[in-house]
């Protein structure tokens, strides 16, 4: 009887204790559910596609689709690749994408004046750096013994374009043009070529409304080639060089075509590269919707930037329906290395950045650099004030959205509220480039002004 009535009492205080057990459940689960409610938003439209070209700097619309990010803000993504820039921009604007990885400089043209016209704005930077600069072995050969050796035997980096002029020179004294690819008139690449011939005093050619080939001038004459048939194109002998993206590059390494002589992180330490676009209308007609395909985007480069995730983001890239490059050449550079001639592989941790120094928050000062190149080589072909450069680019980048979804992303622990930059939107003047002259976004007139080949205000 004794025994029963301790079983009782046992089965009684078991059955007090999961009643209280399961209360704390239960309250804890609402203050979940609770929580998420007042963090979740109301999606407009859930069900969305979006463009991208195949390059490794799209990874973070690869990496919030198989991980799951966008899902989790109630999105449902189809991420399509494209054939080319041009195909980007116009399907966008067209409303048969309702966004894309696109150039930088895509958005803002679009709103300044050059080539097609639309209302098309940016939240989320994509990533820094990602691109360089390569040649023909041919070049190569002839440029290598102008270039300074260091202790090791190797060249030493980074290498100008003072190795590569008088190569031009000698194609020019034998009648012969010297031809380099570029992606789209309006690309980072473009942009940064220019830079780097301009830099050693190699002029590049100016745009005008009867040369929109940017070859006025030129000694070296730029022309646009898809950055997957970059390779292809110099093995031809169609190009001598050209400036591109991953993992084209290393993609002339393997293949043993061609050597990368500059990275446009040596060009300009931690530049802007791609961002991520929608038209003006998409973002006003859904903004809820705009917020959380950037909270997606931001959470995609956090993971991106841990170094133990770029195993597993080059196995997803090297996926055909994403970059389709071999593994080893996606991981030449998207592990912290990056290799110039065969064998000659150097550490490079910052090649592709994601996330860490505020890599997707779009500054209007990474904006405005944008303006400057398109006004120095004649682009925006008349003298614009000061003025119109802010009130431009505040049209075009849209911090604000960013901070509504970085703010959420905060309150829900997702990223530390360190990682929220304090700011205007300009970054501090910088001398981070090649040649050391210094970019200082609040005075683009001075900035423009200050280079020997280009357009002067």
């Amino acid at each position: 009887m004794k025994h029963v009535i301790k079983k009782v009492a046992f089965s009684f205080m078991a059955a007090i204790l999961l009643s209280a057990c399961g209360g704390k459940e239960k309250k804890a689960k609402e203050k979940s559910s609770e929580e998420v409610k007042a963090n979740s938003l109301e999606i407009e439209k859930p069900q969305l596609t979006f463009g991208f070209i195949k390059l490794t700097d799209m990874a973070p619309l690869a990496i919030a689709k198989e991980k799951g990010f966008f899902e989790e803000e109630g999105l449902y993504v189809s991420v399509e690749a494209q054939s080319n820039w041009k195909n980007v921009l116009d399907r966008v604007i067209d409303g048969q994408l309702d966004g894309s990885h696109m150039l930088a400089g895509q958005p803002i043209a679009a709103g300044a004046g050059f080539g097609r016209q639309a209302k098309l704005v940016t939240a989320f930077s994509m990533d820094l750096n990602g691109n360089a600069i390569t040649v023909s072995n041919d070049v190569w050969s002839k440029m290598k013994p102008n270039v300074p050796v260091g202790e090791d035997g190797n060249p030493m980096h980074p290498i100008k374009a003072d190795a590569l002029k008088p190569v031009v020179t000698e194609y020019k004294n034998s009648g012969k043009p010297f031809k380099m690819g570029m992606v789209f008139p309006v690309s980072t690449h473009n942009y940064e070529i220019r830079y780097w011939l301009a830099a050693a005093g190699i002029h590049p050619g100016m745009y005008t409304a009867e040369n929109v080939q940017g070859q006025i001038d030129a000694e070296v004459l730029l022309s646009v080639t898809p950055p997957p048939q970059m390779p292809a194109t110099l093995e031809s002998g169609t190009i001598y060089g050209y400036c591109v993206g991953e993992p084209w590059n290393q993609q002339a390494v393997f293949k043993g075509i061609g050597v990368p002589v500059v990275t446009n992180y040596d060009i300009w330490k931690n530049n802007p590269e791609k961002v991520f676009v929608m038209t003006e209308k998409f973002i006003e007609d859904n903004p809820n919707t705009a917020v959380a395909v950037t909270k997606a985007l931001i959470r995609a480069g956090k993971w991106l930037d841990d170094p133990s995730n770029r195993p597993e983001a080059v196995k997803i890239l090297s996926m055909s329906q994403y970059v389709g490059a071999p593994e080893e050449v996606l991981a030449n550079s998207m592990t912290g290395t990056f290799e110039f001639e065969k064998g000659d592989k150097r550490s490079m941790p910052d090649f592709n950045v994601f996330y860490k120094y505020n890599a997707t928050y779009p500054f209007y000062s990474d904006g405005i650099w944008f303006l400057t190149q398109m006004r120095r080589w004649g682009q925006i072909p008349d003298a614009k004030p000061a003025a119109w450069y802010e009130e431009t680019i505040k049209d075009i980048y849209r911090p604000d959205v960013w901070k509504k979804a970085a703010d959420l992303l905060v309150a829900e622990g997702k990223i530390p509220a360190t990682d929220v930059p304090t700011t205007d939107g300009y970054k501090p003047a910088t001398a981070d480039f090649i040649d050391g002259t210094t970019y200082d976004a609040k005075d683009p007139i001075g900035y423009i002004n200050s280079f020997a080949i280009g357009n002067k205000d």
